[in-house]
């Protein structure tokens, strides 16, 4: 005979015990929030964000996203360094030769050499890295990509370096024309046809949205007129696989330009996946990184292009990542004011008419709701923030190219000639035509018409590099103590621990950034902590006592 089944208890209760067992919850955490408040136990003040009404949203923004992107550079280097480590080790084991103890010994060695490597490159300046490791990208290259932003395409290219690559021998180059979103139509078309005269040229647009280990990254803004699918980079692709078969073996493309005109961008857009680092700041980039696109083609990211400061103050303000603080905010804003139509200005930035620059920051700086102590406008945050939008990707500006072309100097018809070959530029130009029709630029009447500065003077030999202002080499030597401190700290901390010290570390920031009378709206919210207390709290009462 079978067992008859049991039923189990049932777990109603009466509603006088019920609501019993709730005011002693209440009761038990009223006490908890009493005597924490007694010890003083504060709950972290969650992060508050940076509200647009703040002055220097953009500027602490940008900050973050650099600090963020430092971070990453870190984290990545020390992987590498404990893979290196952990080779050393295997092939220590595997020598028979080698008794195990030894392997401390090996650590010191190590660590020393690493140290003194450290002391090394911070003694030596990060300029005279850039131009070395600029030419090691050069002669490593089979084929050259000058990267140009299509709002000043003259204003991107350093005939130094095309100079350098014609002396190279074999070496092809190839002009990009990044951004081609914020120009309008006809002027692209205008400027396609001027450069395709001397060398071939690329329309392109990257991407916005990329995929990193299961996130995707975008520009938080974005002009309206912008379009996320990336532009061009078929015709790229045909381009340098065309070469690649004429070639008859593996190909190393080097990507080279001024900072901020995309080079990074571009090899994350052929590759659709973020392995460079970008970002609104300017010379994100250090160090050479090898990107292979497949088994025949290898993409070379390099440092950007240094800018010569015998330039005239617009294009040191334009493509040189230390004028905003060698030539100072209101000169650099100014010399790019200087070269931008006063209409089209007022229309865009909508501020009524000025007479010079510093009446300009003044109206920006008021329409913008920028005030220091006292009430008075900011001018020097007004000239940032212009500075700021103009080298940045949102600001649509475009200029006319030369009435007439001419040949550059250091060209010839007969390297014209040379660098076309190979090249199937019919496909080329099909390819550029069906990018012009897909892009959705702006409208004239949107974009402000801009005087190019012609062509920029670039640093390639070390000799030339002048020596830094005390005031840099202490700026240099306080970043490079910073990058130490972090590179302690790093192998202590989790990943995620590591995550929310930086975003506390970046509210805590903005927060002090901000003026009283805001913070003061703020900490009205700090009353709501205590009412959340209670749902995090739950977990301390016992249910299983009875109450009756």
């Amino acid at each position: 005979m079978k067992r008859p089944k049991l039923k189990k208890a049932s777990k109603r209760m009466t509603c006088h015990k019920r609501y019993k067992i709730q005011k002693k919850v209440r009761e038990h955490h009223r006490k908890l929030r009493k005597e924490a408040k007694k010890r003083g136990h504060k709950k972290p003040r969650k992060d508050p964000g940076v509200p647009n009404s703040a002055p220097f949203k953009e500027a602490l923004l940008r900050e973050a996203e650099l600090r963020k992107q430092r971070l990453e550079e870190l984290k990545q280097q020390q992987k590498l360094d404990r893979q290196k480590e952990q080779e050393k080790k295997r092939k220590l084991e595997t020598n028979s030769g080698i008794e195990p103890c030894s392997m401390e010994t090996v650590k010191e060695e190590f660590g020393q050499c690493k140290a003194k490597t450290k002391a090394k490159l911070g003694k030596q300046n990060p300029k005279k890295l850039y131009c070395q490791e600029l030419k090691k990208v050069i002669e490593a290259s089979d084929v050259v990509l000058e990267v140009l932003d299509a709002r000043d395409p003259l204003g991107c290219r350093c005939p130094q370096v095309e100079e350098v690559i014609v002396q190279g021998g074999q070496k092809k180059l190839v002009l990009v024309l990044n951004k081609a979103d914020l120009v309008p139509k006809e002027n692209l078309e205008n400027w396609l046809n001027y450069l395709k005269k001397e060398l071939p040229t690329v329309v392109f647009r990257a991407s916005i949205y990329l995929k990193d280990k299961r996130k995707i990254i975008k520009v938080r803004r974005k002009a309206p007129f912008k379009s996320e699918v990336c532009i061009g980079k078929d015709g790229l692709w045909k381009l340098l696989g065309g070469f690649q078969e004429t070639y008859g073996k593996a190909i190393q493309v080097g990507v080279i330009g001024f900072p901020n005109v995309g080079k990074s961008s571009i090899i994350n857009s052929l590759k659709q996946e973020r392995i460079c680092n970008v970002g609104v700041s300017m010379g994100l980039t250090r160090n050479i990184q090898v990107v292979p696109l497949d088994k025949k083609i290898t993409m070379i990211d390099s440092p950007s292009v240094i800018v010569s400061p015998l330039n005239s103050p617009t294009a040191l303000a334009l493509r040189s990542p230390a004028s905003i603080e060698v030539l100072k905010p209101v000169e650099a804003a100014s010399a790019i004011l200087s070269q931008a139509d006063t209409r089209q200005v007022i229309l865009k930035f909508t501020v009524p008419n000025f007479k010079n620059s510093l009446e300009f920051f003044t109206s920006l700086a008021q329409r913008r709701g920028m005030h220091q102590k006292g009430g008075s406008p900011n001018v020097e945050g007004a000239a940032k923030l212009l500075w700021s939008e103009w080298t940045g990707g949102s600001l649509g500006y475009y200029c006319h190219p030369p009435t007439s072309w001419t040949l550059s100097a250091h060209f010839n018809e007969n390297i014209v000639i040379d660098m076309k070959q190979g090249f199937n530029l019919e496909e080329l130009e099909k390819n550029n035509a069906h990018s012009i029709k897909a892009i959705r630029g702006p409208c004239l009447a949107s974009s402000i018409l801009f005087q190019s500065s012609a062509l920029t003077n670039g640093i390639i030999e070390e000799k030339d590099i002048p020596e830094e202002l005390p005031k840099q080499k202490e700026r240099q030597q306080e970043e490079e103590e910073d990058y130490e401190d972090i590179d302690n700290d790093q192998g202590s901390l989790d990943k995620e621990a590591d995550k929310k010290n930086l975003d506390v570390s970046l509210a805590q920031e903005a927060w002090e950034a901000l003026p009283e009378e805001s913070q003061a709206g703020e900490q009205s919210a700090q009353s709501y902590t205590l009412d959340r207390m209670t749902e995090e709290e739950d977990d301390t009462y016992d249910f299983s006592t009875d109450y009756v």
